[in-house]
């Protein structure tokens, strides 16, 4: 059974940064994408980041470029997400996601095609 549990969450002022990990157990991920969603109060979920399984490439949302960096540990099941320069919109629930099918790409609108946390609350006052 895959779980992931997301960790690393809390309140930050605004400029702060936070590291935002992601483990996950039930397989080896090594041949998945990896990535990252985030919600706020009222809002839909939308995308953040992803790594892939093919090389090093990263892409990340135009809201978030470089402020936030994905990146992932295979050996350990593991996909971080570094937050620096956090803004008071930045403030959600931050949850990782992984395609249910290896060799796939995070698919942003595909959510039932994801494997989710249980998100990890994100706050950044002003």
């Amino acid at each position: 059974q895959v779980q992931l549990v997301e960790s690393g969450g809390g309140l930050v002022q605004a400029g702060g940064s936070l590291r935002l990990s992601c483990a996950a157990s039930g397989r080896t991920f090594s041949n998945y994408a990896m990535g990252w969603f985030r919600q706020a109060p009222g809002q839909e979920r939308e995308f953040v980041a992803r790594t892939t399984w093919r090389d090093d490439s990263t892409y990340s949302a135009d809201s978030v470029k470089g402020r936030f960096t994905i990146s992932r540990a295979n050996a350990k099941n593991t996909v971080y997400l570094q937050m620096n320069s956090l803004k008071p919109e930045d403030t959600a629930v931050y949850y990782c996601a992984i395609p249910k099918r290896p060799y796939t790409d995070i698919l942003p609108h595909r959510h039932d095609e994801h494997y989710w946390g249980q998100g990890t609350q994100v706050t950044v006052s002003s």
